[in-house]
């Protein structure tokens, strides 16, 4: 293989500390796959600078590049790459009828409980819930803790890339007071987030924050 095809074959994370884009890396290590990152300081703005945004033009994380594609969007990233090694078991096959929830669950995050998230947190007023992408806040947050209450993860037994996505999401969001859960919940954010990929990354994320103070 070339070196330019070396390159090119490399899986190149852009990432900045406490964004979306640890979650990402956390399946990275998951993964463990060989992978590049590079690290800019949001809060220095180093994301609005011209060479991240002819990349990402939102300045956004997580923004992956791979094969000379650029995938952006959490739920995106996590799909691409857990798709992108179906020997690591980290996403039912095409053809496993657990793929359905497993895509439900994954679009779940981005189109209904981050929005509500937000509303709820910014207290925008509430609509109709036939005019809302994700009808009630409590009917929304009920029907996610219903689904985790199955457990032992998301969909069974196995664990898979979508509960690294709502491990983390929710671990940040009763962090921060945005959510109400509860001892199932909890339990199950626990078991997702002690595994040895969470550690690893929050151990180099607080030496980045550190680094960038």
């Amino acid at each position: 293989m070339s070196e330019i095809q070396s390159k090119q074959d490399t899986i190149t994370l852009y990432h900045a500390p406490q964004t979306r884009g640890t979650g990402v890396w956390v399946l990275l290590e998951e993964l463990g796959t060989p992978y590049d990152m590079k690290v800019l300081n949001f809060k220095a703005g180093e994301n609005q600078q011209p060479e991240f945004l002819a990349i990402n033009p939102l300045g956004k994380f997580p923004t992956l590049v791979h094969n000379g594609t650029v995938v952006t969007e959490q739920v995106a990233c996590y799909t691409y790459l857990a798709d992108l090694f179906p020997e690591k078991g980290l996403a039912p096959a095409f053809n496993d009828p657990k793929r359905g929830a497993y895509l439900r669950w994954m679009a779940y995050q981005g189109s209904s409980f981050e929005p509500a998230v937000i509303d709820k947190a910014f207290n925008r007023p509430e609509v109709a819930a036939s005019q809302s992408s994700y009808g009630s806040f409590d009917k929304m947050l009920q029907t996610l803790f219903d689904q985790i209450a199955k457990g032992p993860y998301l969909l069974g037994e196995e664990l898979y890339a979508v509960d690294i996505l709502w491990g983390l999401s929710l671990k940040w969001c009763r962090m921060f007071g945005l959510i109400t859960t509860n001892p199932v919940v909890d339990a199950y954010i626990d078991r997702v987030t002690s595994r040895p990929s969470f550690t690893r990354v929050d151990e180099k994320e607080q030496a980045l924050l550190l680094a960038q103070s």
